[in-house]
């Protein structure tokens, strides 16, 4: 087997599509009996919703969810005003999504997993890993079953409280966000209309907030609760939550599907990789879910790793290729945790430095810029969308798991297109996840850093 995902979250299941697309022998494995049941990470950003467009799931996503509502704030059981989630991003050509998706993440979860099967991946559910033992030529995964699984790769992809990471000895550094604890349930309701996302707190900002939940019957509880105070997880206890803060009677809540608590907390694990062994999404970096930053960084840890472990496996580049995913990935999610931890204590508003579209890697070494005078478009940034002068749409041309070479003149023994003129000047050759990887002002230099690279499946 090539590689053994622990875990059935977003994160293991995008990269589970990834790796099923371009052919390579991955099983994925749950802990739990079934899919996570419950909505917690919910909000899909802009970029996201790129990758999705890739992964051949975006229709679905779209039709499992629906747009954020603007929030409706009460105070004595009076509605007072209305304020939107997030300042509006205005969309371009070469940014077609620039509003958040609402899907609770086990639709989420639903679709992943459907397009999985479909391109004939699978998932073995009630597999806990509890130790491994890796080697020079691969991993060895023991379960609580007693079963054993070996593969050249592992990723972790299993939690904040990732029996892997902990397996291979990686630590994680980081600090509580909000000493108060927090909860989150999935309930019905009624006595609220589904238009808005309903906020009850008091002066002190203790409370509950009660979101419509896209694409489903639920809404969505958060509550954040003063300090020492005990989360009651029960029906009746989340039924006395909501009418000490709002106006809705006991009886209004009718059902409990699904809670949980927790304290806000910001982690990044201590290295992302050790040998054969790669950690990913909450494994890697916990989160404030404030921003809606944690379950769109770890889809996207998915997304950059990948393409590499595929050219890898596949002996069309160095096992070095690796590393890249820890260099690139690991300073990404440390923003990412500084981001969520400012949304969280109201000092960045949700929006533009929220939706993930200026993520880049020009500082990585699997980045080379040759051009002097680099134009609007370079080296490490995100492959914008645009229609070239054939009329080709960028997104459409960059689906699939290939790389794609866009150059304003053939290049010999290699397919190319044009680029849009909104990326001015140059040669580009955009990496399977969408990055430009390398930029020069005509095709020299290409054919080795493609060689470096793994850029194999050039379209």
């Amino acid at each position: 087997m090539d590689v053994v995902v622990v875990g059935a979250g977003p994160t293991g299941l995008a990269l589970g599509v990834d790796l099923a697309r371009r052919g390579v022998d991955a099983l994925v494995v749950e802990a739990g009996g079934k899919l996570f049941p419950g909505s917690r990470g919910k909000g899909i950003q802009p970029r996201t919703q790129e990758v999705y467009d890739d992964l051949g799931v975006l229709d679905a996503m779209r039709a499992a969810g629906g747009p954020y509502p603007p929030q409706l704030f009460w105070k004595n059981g009076e509605p007072l005003e209305t304020k939107p989630m997030f300042d509006p991003v205005p969309a371009d050509e070469g940014a077609p999504y620039t509003e958040p998706l609402m899907v609770a993440q086990w639709r989420t979860q639903e679709v992943l997993y459907a397009r999985l099967r479909e391109l004939g991946g699978r998932v073995e559910f009630g597999r806990g890993a509890t130790g491994l033992e890796q080697d020079p030529e691969g991993v060895t995964v023991r379960f609580a079953d007693g079963t054993a699984e070996r593969a050249r790769y592992v990723v972790a992809a299993d939690g904040g409280r990732s029996t892997v990471r902990r397996a291979v000895g990686v630590g994680m550094t980081g600090e509580p966000v909000d000493p108060s604890p927090f909860l989150v349930a999935d309930l019905r309701v009624r006595g609220l209309d589904r238009d808005h996302w309903h906020v009850f707190a008091d002066d002190d900002g203790y409370g509950v907030a009660l979101c419509p939940l896209a694409g489903t019957d639920d809404f969505q509880l958060g509550g954040r609760l003063p300090e020492g105070t005990e989360a009651d997880l029960s029906l009746a206890g989340l039924r006395r939550l909501v009418t000490t803060y709002s106006h809705l009677d006991a009886a209004d809540i009718t059902e409990l599907r699904w809670a949980s608590d927790f304290r806000p907390r910001a982690a990044l694990a201590d290295r992302f990789r050790v040998g054969r062994v790669l950690l990913a999404g909450d494994a890697a970096h916990v989160h404030s879910p404030a921003g809606g930053q944690g379950l769109n960084t770890s889809v996207q840890d998915a997304y950059n790793l990948g393409w590499k472990l595929a050219a890898v496996l596949a002996g069309k580049a160095p096992d070095a290729l690796l590393d890249t995913y820890e260099e690139e990935r690991r300073p990404n999610a440390a923003a990412m945790l500084g981001l969520s931890t400012g949304v969280h204590h109201g000092e960045v508003r949700r929006g533009e430095a929220t939706v993930q579209l200026g993520i880049g890697y020009r500082e990585s070494s699997l980045t080379e810029e040759t051009r002097a005078n680099p134009g609007p478009v370079r080296a490490g940034d995100r492959a914008p969308d645009g229609r070239n002068a054939d009329g080709v749409r960028m997104f459409d041309a960059f689906r699939g798991p290939h790389w794609t070479l866009l150059a304003p003149e053939p290049v010999a023994g290699i397919r190319s297109l044009p680029a849009p003129r909104s990326y001015g000047p140059g040669v580009f050759l955009v990496r399977p996840d969408g990055y430009v990887g390398w930029a020069g002002e005509t095709a020299e230099g290409l054919r080795t850093y493609a060689e470096r690279a793994g850029a194999w499946t050039l379209r």
